[in-house]
């Protein structure tokens, strides 16, 4: 079939054409735009994506390191516990030997130290075995103990006091 337009018809067919291309040209425009702007989110959102996964990896080294510390920490605490209980019972030992050594005396033949004993009893008893009778403990009150043949004395009396000076 043959369409016979007029000028008319063809002047509004043409300028409905300019509308339809300029229509299509704004959609275009619109869609380029809304095209470049999904782009830029999406390039953002990987550009904080990785960001966020460089952080998290980062956080693990990080707490990778903290748990290595506080597993070492925790090794040291155990060895210090282990220390200190060890330096308690050796404490509670030696407070024991001190206990015993209060009542030391030592026992001196003419002011050099002969021997030590846990009291005066067993110093006696000793000095005994060497023929000293019950009153050759202790020197003449005038005398120093060099010219004394015997002498029972408290031991805290000869100890080294701090300094290094006898006490």
């Amino acid at each position: 079939m043959i369409r016979i337009i007029t000028r008319t018809r063809l002047a509004a067919i043409r300028r409905d054409a300019a509308q339809a291309r300029e229509h299509k040209r704004e959609v275009q425009a619109s869609a380029d735009a809304a095209y470049a702007r999904h782009v830029r989110a999406v390039h953002d959102l990987t550009a904080e994506a990785e960001a966020a996964d460089g952080k998290a990896a980062e956080a693990d080294a990080r707490a990778h390191e903290l748990r290595r510390a506080l597993d070492q920490a925790n090794l040291d605490l155990a060895a210090i516990r282990a220390s200190v209980i060890e330096q308690a019972a050796r404490i509670e030992a030696l407070s024991g030997d001190l206990d015993a050594m209060a009542e030391a005396v030592v026992l001196l033949h003419y002011g050099k130290l002969h021997s030590v004993h846990p009291d005066r009893p067993a110093a006696e008893r000793h000095a005994a075995s060497f023929g000293v009778g019950p009153g050759g403990w202790t020197p003449v009150a005038d005398r120093p103990v060099e010219e004394s043949a015997w002498v029972i004395s408290p031991l805290r009396k000869w100890a080294v006091a701090d300094g290094g000076d006898a006490g």
